[in-house]
């Protein structure tokens, strides 16, 4: 399969800007031109240093400044503006029961990741001001190079790529709040996560045993879970070249992640239990689904090289693999007591084997000069070597299913992404402009067909026969630039735009109508879809204030767009019980959005305040409905006018009424309305106008308290609570913890760590100590115990 990047100049521009060596203030003075002391004072004044860094930071640190000594450094680095959230690796080992690394997330402030089990496959990060079905509208970078899943903008394949970070490599997770800075594209309006990872400056090993169990009671389903996952790391520093190999096997039960409903008890069967849907339809609850098994194994190898005191190459390279089973409960049985299925065909539907290999490659090039020029390259992808899930067509009567079924591909499926960067400083490192710019290329391919197979349960068994196909790609590029102008001692004022092209092409959608009881196909229907085009300049700004130290107010005015996603236009399939529907005449959403925030620091204590507002024109929102009370559908429209405005309060300090007592927390309101929505057309005679956007909690809180017993002992107690949301526009969706629902829900952790020595480590933690039981559409865990050892050498 070739890989075509964007066409146009943006490519042969910056590659001519930043493959130019570093020049340096000697270098310019060898040359006749002014040295670079001469130019970063003025007479004036107008060149002053950067503005006064803030007063010391508490454990669980945010900056609004980028001159803050403790702010990100991809934020120092590049001066961007953005309110940031911050977590070290010390504070995520003391503080957090890590399985997996997107559990590292879990206490910042007004994220949430949709976390269903262990090792799950689905887990989408819910921002401030969107919801958990919005994987596009956040990015996820792990030491710069994009771990986003922009295929689509969902809770299937569009989750982060978390494997390609061990939770043992972590250094420190940085959040970026909103879409405020020309370095990123419009997928930002959500934020940007950014994770740091580190490198040996020695031989190094690291071995960690990890173990879970979870409790779980939904309807009849009872029953314990267990995960195991075994992690080593190993790394090294010989001069100039370093090298750094992490691997994990993860073997894990899961509670039911669905229920199989039906609109009536079927014929000559009892045990149904009378249940309704989130809109109130009819939805007896007959049996449990997506009783997981899975065996998932990581592995990762980044090697960098010094090639000068100033230019380092990195090279990584991933690979993750996943094979699952996925089981039913039956809650049925016939007159003489022998389980059935009762011909419910979405029992088949729930069942089903997962076969997945993925790789990554990424290649990076980047400068440290300290000059008045650096650049970087970094250049990824990540392809689907094989992906299939099998599932058969449908039930026997009695408690078997079909032979013959569904084998469901997205092999050859990828995604591509180049950014080159630079900075000038042409008053020096010290002057009072930074100006940094740079160029973006992406590709998206989506190939999404689905088989028939006369063996489901043989993973060499396929037919030729399509039951569906889906395929299409996106194309981006982009060209940004941004100054950071320090024009007084206590100001500065950062502008920026960002100039996009994108484009959606060779749409094609192929579906058929088949026998139900053979799986015969009795008709196709191909369909290919219309390109379509859009190009769009989002200019930025942000005032900073530092007046003394310890003070810092900043306002913030973000443009953006997002386009849609190759899935969002042309996605058909059905993905366990889920059926999504493509739309190929989307159009881009178009945001607005403004931040004020304030921030208070002294000694290691903070405070923050941020009032912020989102407008999102034509927004891109996917809902699923019921149809008859049993078949979940996904599709997504374009909404004319939403609005998320709030308020964030953010605040940490240390030795709470006692020492070594130490407490963060945060709170977030969010009043997120539909304006205008004149496609919206319901059947009840309700209205989506002035109803509350879909997956936005109103109320979101976490508070942590870490006890450190002595040098050694640590005693972490923390929780999380998040308000009620609706997946409706018109909010019809008011019965709640029923599958498919949006509940409330309050949940606390804990967490204890001793550390033996400098080498030895081991935990213990429960996480949901109140058996909270609540739905995100899926069942969410239940109380789990989890424990881990840790030897490094």
């Amino acid at each position: 399969m070739s890989h075509h990047l964007p066409r146009g100049s943006a490519w042969a521009l910056a590659a001519a800007c930043l493959v130019a060596p570093p020049m340096t203030a000697a270098g310019l003075a060898e040359g006749g031109a002014v040295t670079l002391e001469e130019l970063s004072v003025t007479s004036q004044g107008a060149g002053p240093a950067s503005p006064p860094p803030l007063a010391p930071q508490a454990p669980v640190s945010t900056s609004i400044v980028p001159s803050d000594p403790g702010a990100p450094p991809i934020v120092r680095r590049f001066q961007l503006p953005q309110t940031s959230a911050s977590v070290t690796r010390e504070q995520i080992d003391e503080t957090v029961n890590v399985v997996d690394t997107e559990d590292a997330l879990k206490y910042f402030p007004s994220l949430f990741v949709r976390k269903r089990n262990e090792g799950d496959t689905q887990p989408v990060i819910e921002t401030r001001t969107w919801g958990v079905n919005s994987s596009a509208r956040s990015l996820v970078y792990a030491d710069d190079v994009l771990i986003s899943a922009l295929i689509a903008n969902n809770n299937t394949i569009g989750a982060p790529r978390w494997g390609i970070v061990a939770p043992e490599e972590i250094k420190r997770i940085d959040f970026l709040y909103g879409p405020y800075s020309a370095a990123f594209p419009g997928n930002s309006i959500g934020g940007v996560l950014q994770i740091i990872t580190r490198m040996p400056d020695h031989f190094e090993a690291t071995l960690k045993q990890t173990g879970a169990l979870q409790t779980s009671q939904y309807y009849r389903t009872d029953g314990s879970y267990g995960t195991n996952k075994t992690s080593a790391t190993f790394g090294d520093r010989i001069e100039d070249f370093s090298w750094f190999l992490s691997a994990d096997y993860l073997n894990t039960f899961t509670q039911p992640l669905t229920f199989v409903t039906n609109g009536s008890a079927p014929a000559g069967t009892l045990g149904t239990i009378p249940a309704l849907n989130k809109i109130g339809q009819v939805a007896n609850v007959v049996g449990a689904g997506g009783l997981l098994h899975s065996e998932q194994a990581n592995a990762k190898l980044k090697l960098a090289f010094d090639i000068t005191p100033w230019l380092t190459a990195t090279y990584t390279f991933g690979y993750w693999s996943n094979t699952a089973n996925s089981s039913v409960q039956s809650y049925l049985t016939n007159a003489a007591g022998v389980p059935t299925f009762g011909n419910v065909s979405s029992f088949a539907q729930n069942r089903y084997t997962l076969d997945e290999q993925h790789m990554a490659n990424a290649l990076s090039l980047k400068t440290d000069t300290h000059g008045e020029f650096d650049w970087e390259v970094v250049a990824s992808n990540y392809y689907f070597l094989t992906d299939a899930q099998r599932n058969p067509y449908g039930v026997t009567p009695g408690y078997g299913f079909t032979p013959f079924g569904k084998v469901l591909r997205y092999d050859g499926t990828n995604w591509t992404n180049i950014d080159l960067r630079g900075i000038w400083r042409p008053f020096g490192i010290e002057g009072p402009h930074e100006i940094s710019f740079g160029a973006h290329g992406d590709q998206y391919r989506l190939d999404n067909p689905t088989y028939g197979t006369s063996n489901w349960l043989d993973r060499s068994n396929q037919l030729p026969t399509e039951y569906t196909n889906s395929r299409g790609t996106t194309e981006t590029g982009a060209l940004w630039v941004q100054d950071a102008w320090h024009f007084a001692p206590a100001w500065t004022l950062t502008t920026g735009a960002r100039l996009e092209s994108w484009q959606a092409t060779d749409g094609f959608n192929l579906t058929t109508t088949a026998n139900n009881a053979t799986g015969a196909v009795t008709s196709t229907t191909q369909i290919r879809q219309p390109n379509l085009s859009a190009t769009h300049v989002s200019p930025k700004a942000t005032l900073a204030w530092v007046p003394e130290p310890g003070w810092a107010v900043k306002a913030s005015f973000g443009e953006s767009y997002r386009f849609p996603t190759v899935t969002e236009l042309y996605q058909l399939v059905q993905t366990g019980p889920i059926f999504t529907n493509p739309n190929p005449n989307l159009r881009p959403e178009h945001d607005y959005s403004g931040e004020l925030a304030v921030e208070r620091r002294w000694d290691t204590n903070h405070l923050r305040v941020s009032f912020f507002q989102e407008n999102t024109y034509d927004a891109l929102i996917s809902q699923t409905n019921f149809v008859t009370g049993t078949v979940p559908t996904t599709f997504t429209t374009n909404v004319d006018a939403i609005r998320n405005r709030g308020v964030e309060v953010e605040a940490g300090r240390n030795g709470v009424l006692i020492d070594r007592l130490d407490l963060t927390g945060s709170i977030t309101y969010v009043d997120s309305r539909i304006l205008k929505d004149t496609a919206f057309a319901s059947t009840t005679g309700t209205t989506a106008r002035g109803k509350r956007v879909p997956y936005v909690p109103d109320w979101r809180a976490t508070v942590v308290a870490t006890y450190h017993i002595d040098p050694n002992w640590s005693w972490t107690v923390a929780a999380r609570y998040s308000g009620k949301q609706y997946s409706t526009l018109d909010n019809t969706d008011v019965v709640s913890h029923v599958f498919g629902a949006f509940d409330s829900f309050f949940v606390v952790d804990t967490r204890m760590q001793y550390n033996i020595d400098d080498r030895v480590a081991i935990s213990v933690g429960v996480d949901n100590i109140g058996n909270e039981k609540y739905f995100l559409f899926h069942p969410f865990p239940g109380r789990t115990f989890i424990a881990d050892a840790r030897v490094r050498f």
